[in-house]
């Protein structure tokens, strides 16, 4: 009988998505590397429009008591989970992309005469705000949740791994290490964590957690 194939999904998967590798005869162990919680923050300052590049900052600042105050504004963002979710609850998404690159991209080279608020992680990559100041936009960072690493062992022989975010990656690497696994990347900057540790890496082709379960089920079929 053949082995087993053992995966690790650096984060907590939706019954559906776990179900669908269950079926395909994989074994998921699952846990939570990195944790994010809201924090208090200010209403205040705001600029023409707002930028969104996680689900988590959408989150926080909903559950603002000023937050329909902001509905008038139009809203950039990354991922199309975070534009469903804004259009959802009412925001005005003028454009979105899949990476914070990209983002940068369009607005400093089709809407650079805007000015522009921010709502960040504390992790929050360089790309964006770097993007930004050097086009020398008006533009302001409002910080509205944590993300902490909440790394530990993986004790178990594995064949691969999910990665969500550099975030992940690095609460990863703190008690394991990486040699023959495969690495499947939810997006291009996930990946660039993990660039001089390994070679052995699929990059879903959208960014979102669905095509990265599709790379392992095409990988493993």
């Amino acid at each position: 009988m053949s082995k087993s194939i053992q995966i690790v999904s650096t984060k907590k998967l939706s019954t559906e998505q776990r179900q669908a590798l269950t079926a395909a005869h994989l074994e998921v162990v699952e846990a939570d590397f990195i944790q994010t919680e809201n924090k208090p923050f200010e209403i205040k300052d705001l600029n023409d429009n707002l930028i969104f590049t996680s689900q988590n900052a959408v989150h926080s600042v909903l559950s603002h008591p000023k937050s329909e105050e902001l509905k008038s504004k139009n809203v950039f963002c990354v991922g199309l989970k975070t534009k469903i979710l804004l259009s959802e609850n009412g925001f005005n998404v003028v454009a979105y992309t899949g990476y914070a690159a990209d983002l940068a991209e369009i607005i400093t080279l089709i809407y650079r005469s805007e000015s522009y608020t921010f709502f960040s992680g504390n992790l929050r990559r360089e790309t964006l705000p770097k993007a930004l100041k050097e086009a020398e936009l008006k533009f302001n960072e409002i910080q509205v949740y944590n993300t902490s690493l909440t790394p530990q062992k993986i004790k178990t022989p594995i064949d691969a791994i999910l990665f969500f975010s550099p975030s992940g990656v690095q609460s990863y690497l703190k008690e394991n290490s990486i040699k023959k696994e495969i690495c499947f990347c939810i997006g291009e900057t996930t990946a660039e964590a993990l660039e001089k540790i390994t070679k052995n890496i699929v990059i879903a082709d959208q960014p979102t957690v669905e095509d990265v379960i599709e790379d392992v089920l095409q990988e493993y079929k």
